[in-house]
């Protein structure tokens, strides 16, 4: 158990290590990929904080395999790097034994991660589109342009002929009002000041020494003109305020559980069953004569005939058709769903298939560290997701099963870690590694190792 422990403890701060700097990385890349509808609308910190956390969900679905790729790497290198495998080995204690720690915590992993795909990652995802869409129905904040008239607002024109960039006060504002469709009020003042209300869901201009314009757009018989010296307008804002959807609604694929998304598979299988038998009728009517063959109509015409049958060729043809629509259509819709759930057990599984794969390799590579870890981690990844993209691709058109698209890479993979684990536990194999570390930073090379003599 001392010794269960001492390699658990090796893989902890790699592991830690490695989810806070994955976490940064995929976080680094979603706010670099969205920042453009961020921007400038706006938002509250809690909001952008919101989005952030609802995003986390997928992170932790790739991050902790990844990192317990990483760290597998790292624990089993470094303790290769300091004789502490030969020592364990001279000691009695098999390779087997020493991946035993690590591959039954992968197990835990791989169960809690399943857990958390079907418990919080479907309402997180759900609730991350909806707030992404509340986020983009959102319209940038009013901007005036000195000389141009901006129409953001609804119902209003609004032309502003200076702006004081130190004070924010508008010189030379002109009005024209629209919100009433009976009459037209054209605001004009010397000095005024925009801005919103505490709620958010007004726009109000404080407007000084000024004049109104009123007059009926379809008689032109009203006129009126009121001077001011102060006066002020209520706009309608909702467009440029943030306003938080309920959630709810229909869900997509990736916002349902296994159970849910099984269940509503059933149905669409019942409803394919219904569209195969409606198309083997088909086939029967249209292409199968009756019992006797063909009756013969002699008091028809040749032509009569002849347009008969063609009627019948097209009916047949358009029907036949659209039942094989539907079943495409709704075989597609199963293979989708079908997929989703398979991907939901087969990407936590694979933290088991990366311990059996990190850890005779680790064990091979003495030299590297961080820098080398990394990189046989990315490579091995990018495999595993060129199988994953693949499979699912090939799946969701039909050209190879749902199971095996999500399920290909831990079948071969989970081999090939086999394989290896096999040849490090019979052999003495050392993989050098040290013409990679021209590419790694000075400060993640793993020091040379000293003779065990000295």
């Amino acid at each position: 158990m001392i010794l269960y422990r001492y390699i658990l403890r090796n893989h902890a701060g790699p592991f830690i290590f490695s989810i806070i700097t994955l976490f940064f990385v995929f976080l680094f890349n979603f706010l670099t990929k969205f920042a453009d509808r961020l921007v400038g609308k706006g938002l509250g910190f809690w909001v952008i904080t919101k989005l952030i956390i609802y995003n986390l969900a997928w992170m932790v679905v790739l991050v902790v395999p990844m990192a317990v790729l990483v760290a597998t790497l790292m624990a089993y290198g470094n303790m290769s790097h300091n004789n502490e495998v030969a020592i364990m080995k001279a000691s009695g204690v098999s390779v087997y034994k020493m991946i035993l720690p690590p591959f039954i915590l992968s197990i835990i992993l791989c169960f809690l991660l399943i857990r958390f795909n079907n418990d919080i990652y479907p309402d997180a995802n759900h609730a991350a589109r909806i707030l992404m869409q509340d986020i983009s129905n959102k319209k940038p904040t009013l901007s005036l342009v000195p000389g141009l008239f901006s129409q953001e607002v609804a119902d209003y024109a609004i032309l502003v002929r200076q702006i004081d960039e130190n004070s924010n006060l508008l010189y030379g504002v002109t009005i024209y009002d629209y919100s009433d469709a009976n009459q037209l009020n054209v605001v004009t003042a010397k000095r005024g000041k925009i801005y919103f209300s505490q709620d958010q869901k007004k726009l109000l201009m404080d407007l000084w020494n000024g004049e109104i314009h009123e007059t009926n757009p379809n008689t032109n018989e009203v006129y009126r003109k009121v001077l001011f010296n102060q006066h002020r307008i209520m706009m309608n804002a909702d467009q440029f305020s943030f306003q938080h959807s309920t959630p709810g609604g229909m869900r997509g694929d990736r916002e349902l559980s296994a159970g849910d998304m099984n269940r509503i598979v059933d149905s669409l299988e019942v409803i394919q069953d219904r569209y195969k038998s409606r198309f083997e009728e088909n086939i029967k009517r249209y292409f199968e004569f009756a019992p006797g063959g063909p009756k013969k109509v002699s008091t028809r015409t040749p032509e009569d005939i002849y347009y008969r049958t063609q009627d019948k060729v097209n009916a047949a043809r358009n029907i036949i058709i659209s039942d094989l629509e539907n079943l495409g259509y709704n075989q597609k819709t199963i293979n989708s769903y079908l997929v989703e759930i398979y991907k939901k057990y087969s990407i936590p599984f694979a933290c088991i298939i990366f311990v059996l794969i990190g850890a005779p390799l680790g064990i091979m590579t003495r030299k590297g560290g961080i820098g080398v870890a990394a990189g046989i981690s990315v490579l091995f990844f990018l495999i595993y997701w060129a199988f994953l993209i693949g499979g699912e691709k090939l799946a969701d058109r039909g050209l190879l099963s749902p199971f095996w698209g999500m399920w290909s890479a831990n079948f071969v993979l989970g081999i090939l870690g086999v394989l290896v684990t096999i040849k490090a536990a019979k052999e003495s194999v050392i993989l050098d590694f040290s013409w990679f570390q021209k590419f790694i930073p000075a400060s993640l090379r793993m020091p040379p190792a000293q003779d065990e003599d000295n």
